[in-house]
């Protein structure tokens, strides 16, 4: 589970000017081919840099190569803000699967141990994006239609799961500051430990809904744990 570190894992909006370019080594990715970009920009919230967010229709996420060991560093912490929840969303209901706030890993692992339709699923989606699927995604997600510390699979695919962190009565619109362990969490999602994380990042959709959404994010920082 060791990844080698060529720059400090994280980001600090918090250091940059705003309306200056997306830090380097962060990518504005589609989630799929065809839709629409949610645009990802570093402004002033209470004389600090944040990253706000704003999906119209849209799905892309802000990603970044993974650098993280997880063995010096297994818990992430991160602050954000949802403006309010997506109406009609629904993240156990595929047609209403989106949210406002997002923090996505993505791990490497051994496939030969996924079913058939798993890695027939993955070989389909290379041949047609030319992309490997990640061996797993793990989320945590803003959601008002479950109690934080829900676990929930993605509708198409449980080699995506999603824990519930925000999205009670009187979040929308407040800053949270959250941490969890990464480590801790994939295991008891997904009952093994974790691979390598080969990405990392924030998104905000709202594709499914058809509807616009606004967050902000802070600065995100991988710790020690317990």
């Amino acid at each position: 589970m060791v990844c080698a570190q060529n720059d400090r894992p994280g980001i600090a909006f918090s250091t940059i000017e705003p309306a200056t370019s997306l830090p380097t080594g962060w990518k504005n990715l589609p989630v799929a081919h065809g839709k629409a970009m949610t645009q990802y920009t570093l402004v002033d919230d209470g004389h600090t840099t944040v990253l706000r967010a704003v999906a119209n229709r849209s799905a892309s996420a802000l990603m970044h190569e993974g650098n993280i060991d997880l063995d010096r560093t297994p818990v992430v912490t991160w602050r954000w803000k949802a403006e309010t929840p997506i109406a009609g969303a629904d993240n156990r209901v595929g047609s209403k699967e989106d949210a406002p706030a997002r923090l996505v890993f993505l791990f490497d692992g051994d496939k030969s141990k996924l079913s058939f339709f798993d890695r027939a699923r993955m070989d389909l989606a290379k041949r047609l994006g030319g992309e490997e699927l990640p061996y797993a995604t793990l989320m945590y997600i803003w959601s008002p239609t479950a109690s934080p510390g829900t676990v929930i699979a993605n509708p198409h695919t449980d080699r995506v799961q999603m824990i519930v962190v925000s999205g009670q009565s009187g979040d929308a619109g407040q800053w949270q500051s959250l941490r969890r362990n990464i480590v801790q969490d994939y295991e008891k999602v997904f009952h093994e430990s974790p691979g390598r994380i080969t990405g990392y990042g924030l998104l905000t959709d709202t594709d499914n809904t058809g509807t616009s959404a606004r967050a902000w994010y802070g600065d995100i920082e991988f710790l020690p744990g317990p």
